[in-house]
């Protein structure tokens, strides 16, 4: 089956053509990164403007780069949420309006359960059951993927996201946005030392994630640490402590904060991961999302499941990242089995 998949969950606006559930014609990917940088984080409504503007040309160049014309599609998949309201928005008009003009079927598509499937893209020694770990910007969560149709979400977090707490600490270190990837240029090769953040509920023997603490003590490390006194005239809010002229080397001090950062972070992602596929007997764990791109979780998930018998799978790292590939691969399996859409359905922030 011929699926034309669209993702327009957050920032990215995304299409692909993917053949079978397993072949990628074409995947484009159009970032945001650059408008919301100066913000230190994604702005909805900007978002959406974005998404209005890309939609159309990000479609029409995904069908271009597969070599099929809009006629050859047979499903359509957009991504159904959960992410921003307004962005999701975009792409679900897209997508219905390309359903209804070519009177092809249409389903919305669970961005986590996409970032699952995104594995079969590129590896057919993944089979059935086995457990996930999607860490993202916006969600931390572990599956038990029983079968196509069957997932069992089995933890999640209780406040922040992985991803979030890096893009916030990255902001009170001073460091830019978007937070994964600067702060782990800045902790390659640095030893932080005596400096440890808490680990949250990793002796808990419950596979749910929590780290707005670890996200609270780093400030509070950073403050002291600085000699900077709490904001106490912004409220509720994650203020920069630090603002390094990021044109100079940035402060070792800094370089530490954010290496003990990123180790607590992996400590805890790798630990409840490996534990889940111990409990669930599975012999993969497959880690997708966002924060699955950065180097030193996945060399430290490698050794660790190494000693455990567990083979971790990482997707590509373009894989990693919001696409439109994954969301069509999910798609194939869901219209396949008949769960298409009725035309009527809407967007969801949270699933």
């Amino acid at each position: 089956m011929l699926i034309l998949g669209i993702e327009t969950s957050c920032d990215e606006t995304a299409a692909a053509v993917v053949r079978d559930g397993r072949e990628t014609l074409s995947d484009v990917v159009v970032s945001q990164i650059d408008v919301h940088r100066e913000f230190g984080g994604v702005v909805p409504e900007l978002a959406s403007r974005k998404h209005i503007e890309a939609i159309s040309p990000v479609i029409e160049k995904a069908l271009e780069a597969a070599g099929v014309e809009v006629s050859a599609v047979e499903g359509i998949g957009v991504t159904r949420g959960p992410g921003l309201i307004g962005s999701l928005l975009v792409g679900i008009g897209a997508a219905k309006g390309m359903a209804l003009a070519l009177k092809k079927p249409i389903c919305g598509v669970n961005h986590l359960h996409g970032h699952l499937f995104a594995v079969f893209l590129e590896r057919a020694d993944v089979k059935f059951p086995f457990v996930g770990l999607v860490v993202s910007g916006g969600h931390t969560s572990l599956y038990h993927v029983r079968a196509p149709l069957d997932i069992q979400p089995i933890g999640k977090t209780r406040d922040d996201a992985a991803g979030e707490a890096f893009d916030k600490v990255a902001k009170l270190l001073g460091l830019g946005y978007p937070g994964g990837a600067i702060i782990e240029r800045h902790a390659r090769g640095v030893d932080a030392g005596h400096l440890r953040f808490p680990r949250a509920l990793l002796d808990n023997g419950q596979f749910d994630f929590s780290f707005s603490g670890l996200k609270t003590a780093v400030l509070r490390s950073t403050e002291q640490m600085f000699g900077v006194e709490r904001r106490t005239d912004m409220p509720g809010s994650f203020h920069a402590v630090v603002a390094p002229d990021l044109s100079q080397t940035v402060p070792p001090a800094v370089k530490i904060i954010a290496a003990a950062f990123q180790d607590a972070v992996i400590d805890v992602l790798v630990a409840k991961g490996l534990a889940a596929a111990r409990e669930y007997r599975s012999e993969k764990l497959v880690v997708c999302g966002g924060v699955a791109a950065n180097s030193a979780l996945r060399d430290r998930m490698v050794h660790e499941g190494r000693l455990s018998g567990i083979e971790p799978v990482f997707p590509s790292m373009r894989l990693c990242t919001d696409n439109a590939a994954m969301i069509a691969a999910r798609a194939d399996i869901l219209l396949a089995a008949g769960l298409a859409d009725a035309p009527d359905f809407g967007a969801k922030s949270r699933w």
